[in-house]
């Protein structure tokens, strides 16, 4: 069974389609109406101003949410697109060019292949220093094929660091990550040498109710030792651990979870982001004290809700750490 705020993304589509289908059904009782007229040969009744109105109203909605599903179904969740950011840091100590890492989040896998082939290709066309990878990457085990498949291709471009989100232990012990070349960060750090400097990278998976030892035990072994005037990335899948991550001095923090919705609505954001922390989190850069915080929309959907995106495609990260003596003035400069 899965956890309640897991159940949301389900939810968000399924509100979709449902409002898509209530006003399909009132367009097709108008239709049904005007063909038994049709058929009987009744002449069209005369309708007032409002009335006409209302009905042209009714058709227009239901082409636009027919064309939605339409777009949803065959065409957002194909339509991969890159995300370009920028954070100066003074921490990066000796780097003498901007560290390029690519982020990418909830494969979701399934047996049927989206955007698997397409993904490697346009991830080394960005020329990343490193790789990350937080989690969910299956919808079923029938999937598990299709993600290794990428991933070892993933992993052949650069240093790929991964960590396991929470569809990763609803299957049981699946090995996801074996002999595939990525390196999985599940309470454990690295020390990275990167454009004549260095930075930290540690990471976590999920740990409420699939592991005994406390939360914060795991997030202090994971960060041990890392001196305080080092570069730290912290990857975890939950956008729901920032505050505890900024508290330990984490200063870039990648997640995913949210999917951004998956279905969104223009001008209002995500309907629903199986956050605790509700759409505040819900995509894109932010900062909360001094971490940084990337919550990514992934790349897949869901595997128990309607494999539809509306208004939130896939997402490739790509984000540049830039020394702070190297540093140019940018509007993308956080």
């Amino acid at each position: 069974m899965l956890p309640a705020m897991q159940i949301s993304h389900t939810t968000g589509s399924i509100v979709f389609f449902a409002a898509i289908l209530l006003i399909s059904a009132c367009t097709l009782m108008y239709l049904l109406a005007w063909a038994g007229r049709k058929v009987q040969r009744q002449k069209e009744p005369k309708r007032s101003g409002p009335a006409r109105w209302t009905r042209r109203g009714v058709l227009a909605l239901a082409g636009t949410g027919l064309a939605s599903v339409a777009w949803g179904y065959f065409r957002e969740p194909y339509r991969l697109t890159i995300t370009r950011n920028r954070i100066v840091t003074p921490k990066l100590h000796g780097a003498t060019r901007p560290v390029r890492i690519v982020q990418i989040s909830d494969m979701h896998c399934d047996p049927v292949v989206r955007n698997e082939l397409e993904l490697p290709g346009l991830i080394a066309s960005l020329k990343p220093d490193i790789i990350v990878y937080t989690g969910d990457s299956i919808n079923s085990p029938d999937g598990l094929t299709n993600f290794r498949r990428c991933l070892t291709k993933i992993a052949k471009i650069a240093p790929t660091y991964v960590s396991k989100g929470n569809w990763d232990y609803y299957f049981g012990p699946l090995d996801y990550f074996g002999e595939t070349g990525a390196i999985e960060l599940d309470g454990t750090n690295q020390r990275l040498e990167i454009a004549g400097g260095h930075l930290w990278i540690s990471g976590a998976g999920i740990m409420d109710g699939y592991t005994k030892i406390p939360p914060a035990k795991i997030l202090d072994n994971a960060l041990a030792k890392i001196p305080k005037e080092d570069f730290k990335i912290f990857l975890h899948h939950y956008p729901d651990l920032i505050h505890s991550l900024e508290a330990r001095g984490v200063d870039l923090h990648f997640a995913g979870h949210t999917h951004g919705g998956q279905v969104a609505m223009p001008l209002y954001g995500a309907l629903l982001t199986a956050s605790k922390y509700g759409k505040k989190f819900e995509a894109g850069l932010y900062r909360v004290g001094k971490t940084h915080l990337y919550v990514n929309r992934g790349i897949g959907m869901e595997g128990n809700a309607p494999r539809v995106r509306f208004w939130c495609p896939p997402e490739v990260c790509l984000m540049e750490l830039v020394p702070e003596t190297t540093a140019t003035t940018s509007p993308n400069n956080a």
